[in-house]
């Protein structure tokens, strides 16, 4: 495996690679890894002929900057994870690399009720920064395909609209969610919970199945009130548990009013904040729109 940390460098051995026709498969990561960013390598891997991994902790997509600071780097330990499933290359750049002085990054681009409901309206800026490093990451790397895990489900329907409002040549592949043998959605954070919560943070993936199974007998509204009952007897906070069209994010009042429905909810257990999502009904037809 290669390491680069600077633009330059780095963009110079990835011509030569495309130079020789070979496809470029990117896995843009904050570090942390765990078994799930490993399947997105797998994955791209499996799809382009070099898999290019960036390992950046992005300061403008933290609103919280106490979140920022308690961020674990464990560039270590992720080189040998990265090494362990013989990625190509791993770009780990410094904030100065990623926001050269006198560059602008910025993006001008409207992502409309996209980004106001559920993390945008928790997360006041978040989106804006998480868009504008993945195309700066984009701008840097040239990818042919972008490849992310449909955890952040929220996140992908953003960079969804910015490739498309660019008109971008990337490919955005999305990758199932990976869970512990419990069911907890993998994440870096999930490192962080204390004991207690960490035996609880299962409840999340066990109420979303519960949605999943009452779809013909339940309506959408009331799912999600029994969910943040569910949640908050059993000592969680959560923000908000919403059952949206999977294009749109708009809530839906009857499971017959889409043909793509997801279920989302983000809830404190603790000092962390966890996310989890499921599909809960899905036409490749109303995905492709």
């Amino acid at each position: 495996m290669l390491l680069f940390k600077k633009v330059a460098e780095l963009q110079q051995y990835l011509q030569k690679v495309s130079n020789e026709g070979k496809t470029i498969g990117f896995v843009p990561t904050m570090g942390a890894l765990h078994q799930g960013h490993l399947s997105l390598v797998n994955r791209a891997k499996s799809e382009a002929s070099c898999t290019v991994v960036s390992i950046f902790v992005n300061p403008t997509q933290f609103n919280d900057k106490k979140d920022l600071k308690k961020y674990p780097r464990t560039l270590g330990n992720d080189i040998e994870m990265l090494s362990s499933v013989q990625t190509n290359v791993l770009f780990a750049p410094s904030v100065e690399e990623v926001y050269p002085e006198g560059l602008d990054t910025s993006l001008d681009l409207d992502f409309g009720q996209l980004a106001t409901v559920m993390e945008g309206a928790f997360r006041p800026g978040h989106f804006d920064g998480m868009a504008q490093v993945v195309h700066r990451l984009l701008d840097i790397v040239q990818p042919n395909k972008l490849f992310m895990g449909q955890k952040d489900f929220q996140q992908l329907t953003i960079v969804r609209s910015m490739l498309k409002q660019l008109n971008h040549k990337t490919e955005l592949v999305v990758c199932p969610i990976i869970r512990e043998a419990d069911g907890l959605a993998m994440s870096s954070r999930n490192r962080r919970l204390t004991p207690v919560y960490r035996e609880k943070a299962v409840l999340l993936s066990q109420i979303l199945s519960k949605v999943k199974s009452n779809i013909h007998s339940r309506t959408p509204e009331n799912m999600a009130k029994m969910a943040m009952k569910t949640l908050t007897e059993a000592g969680f906070k959560p923000e908000y548990f919403d059952i949206v069209d999977g294009v749109t994010l708009q809530s839906i009042k009857q499971f017959s009013d889409s043909d793509f429905v997801v279920a989302l909810t983000a809830a404190w257990a603790g000092e962390i904040r966890l996310i989890d999502n499921m599909i809960l009904k899905e036409e490749k037809k109303a995905i492709l729109a």
